[in-house]
């Protein structure tokens, strides 16, 4: 896949979040609109596609590259390629950042890891979904600053 389509990803990805973020705010819309008698919110749904955003972006950077990554384990070998550009000074530290906080909460929340390790704290005792509101708007404003970084990289 070209990068181009890499970017028409994570930007499909980014306005999900933003409408199931949107969604979980309007239980008048879940009841109204989609039928839901017991509305309920989505948070971590609207991580993970953050997450994803930010995955499909930093595969268009290396498709970019000319680095093509596949399974098996394609997210973590992602994550090492793009960071040897933040090592060899690159790419910001800041973009790594981004993509490794998106990365470890995606993670714990897609059950991939048993123990999460960074913010462990921040998600093990909130069994709400509500309690992800926060994480989950700071997660759309990572996925689109590092999406605006990543549109600036790859069109050069």
């Amino acid at each position: 896949m070209d990068s181009k389509l890499y970017i028409h990803r994570a930007e499909n990805e980014i306005k999900l979040a933003e409408i199931i973020f949107e969604i979980s705010e309007k239980p008048n819309l879940q009841k109204e609109t989609f039928k839901v008698n017991n509305p309920e919110t989505y948070f971590s749904a609207v991580i993970s596609h953050s997450y994803y955003s930010i995955f499909y972006g930093a595969k268009a950077y290396l498709a970019k590259k000319g680095i093509a990554v596949s399974a098996p384990e394609e997210h973590k070998k992602s994550f090492d390629e793009f960071k040897k550009f933040v090592e060899s000074g690159e790419l910001d530290v800041e973009l790594l950042k981004i993509y490794q906080e998106a990365l470890i909460r995606a993670e714990y929340l897609l059950g991939i890891f048993k123990e999460e390790k960074k913010k462990r704290g921040e998600f093990t005792y909130r069994t709400m979904p509500q309690a992800n509101k926060e994480p989950a708007k700071e997660s759309i404003v990572h996925a689109k600053t590092f999406f605006k970084n990543m549109i600036a990289l790859c069109q050069n």
